[in-house]
């Protein structure tokens, strides 16, 4: 079955049967030189999930310094990846790529209604991936969620086609963690805003990033990543249909964890969100493994080393991106 009509029928078949289930153009130097290293772990000492304006800390309260020190973070794991080529290469760019753009969005008069409070709620995102990547890098798979166990694990063993390892970061993020995140940063504002409009205005601009991160990414790290692209370009508009639903359905979990009248039915809740998100890695890893003994990685690895250094073939929101670093 040919990499276009695979992807096509899984993403028709997530739609249909699962879908309720970050402006400036620098190198990799100069970016280092403009945006100063700040240690994320130097936040951990005052984090709260939980907005608190009046907060000391910078990503607690909201102020738009937090977003360079996730930067450089976000930046810091991609280029591990990407420079090793390793697998987990085309999600941590995606996650990158969409911070940067949320970056260049928040700067727009009138985008969102609470900038502050999306800079926390994009910091804690942020960090729940971080924190999961960081624990699963030194070994401490204790601390690691299953479902980013199961997408780090298939990068490793490099069973995945770059589709899939890009799928199964994104279940992780949005299926399991999005909705823990929601309810504990909350879903309404001190102010009395219901912050449903701005999670829902972030739509717009991750279906224009979808393109440019696809095309980077099939550009640096797997070619067969763009083989589902047409001139109508359908098949992206199916992927940003799946992701939409998943996000719907993150906040609705969110809502259901809120409103839990117990602790032991917020824990029902919470379970069902983790069993969801690991059946759909695990129907992922069936369905976009390479089929061996017939297909493997060889030909992608050796593509990645031979281009991972390339620029981003196309532009995005906030313009074209450079291959390592970033700044805002």
């Amino acid at each position: 079955m040919g990499a276009r009509r695979r992807l096509g029928m899984i993403l028709i078949a997530f739609i249909s049967g699962m879908g309720l289930v970050a402006p400036l153009t620098v190198t990799a130097a100069q970016a280092d030189d403009l945006v100063p290293f700040v240690p994320w772990s130097s936040y951990l000492a005052g984090w709260s999930d939980t907005y608190v304006p009046s907060s000391d800390n910078d990503c607690v309260a909201g102020r738009p310094n937090c977003l360079k020190s996730t930067l450089k973070e976000l930046a810091d794991i991609h280029a591990t990846n990407a420079k090793s080529c390793s697998h987990n290469a085309p999600f941590s760019l995606a996650y990158l790529r969409m911070t940067q753009t949320y970056g260049y969005t928040r700067d727009i008069p009138g985008y969102y209604q609470d900038v502050t409070f999306f800079n926390h709620e994009d910091a804690v995102f942020a960090k729940y991936y971080i924190d999961a990547f960081r624990n699963w890098q030194k070994g401490n798979r204790a601390a690691v969620p299953q479902s980013w166990l199961i997408a780090f694990d298939a990068a490793t063993s490099k069973s995945m086609s770059g589709s899939g390892d890009l799928l199964l970061g994104m279940n992780a993020h949005i299926n399991r963690d999005l909705p823990f995140v929601l309810a504990a940063v909350g879903q309404v504002t001190p102010g009395g805003w219901n912050t449903k409009p701005d999670f829902d205005k972030v739509e717009e601009w991750l279906y224009t990033a979808t393109r440019p991160m696809n095309a980077e990414a099939a550009q640096r790290f797997d070619p067969a990543m763009d083989d589902a692209d047409d001139p109508l370009g359908l098949s992206y508009w199916s992927l940003f249909q799946m992701v939409s639903g998943w996000r719907e359905n993150a906040w609705r979990n969110a809502e259901a964890l809120l409103s839990a009248p117990s602790p032991e039915a917020r824990a029902l809740v919470a379970q069902r969100i983790e069993t969801d998100a690991n059946n759909t890695a695990a129907a992922l890893r069936l369905s976009m493994a390479y089929l061996a003994p017939f297909q493997n990685s060889i030909s992608r690895d050796s593509y990645c080393a031979a281009h991972k250094n390339d620029a981003a073939p196309l532009s995005y929101d906030f313009g074209p991106a450079a291959s390592y670093g970033a700044s805002y």
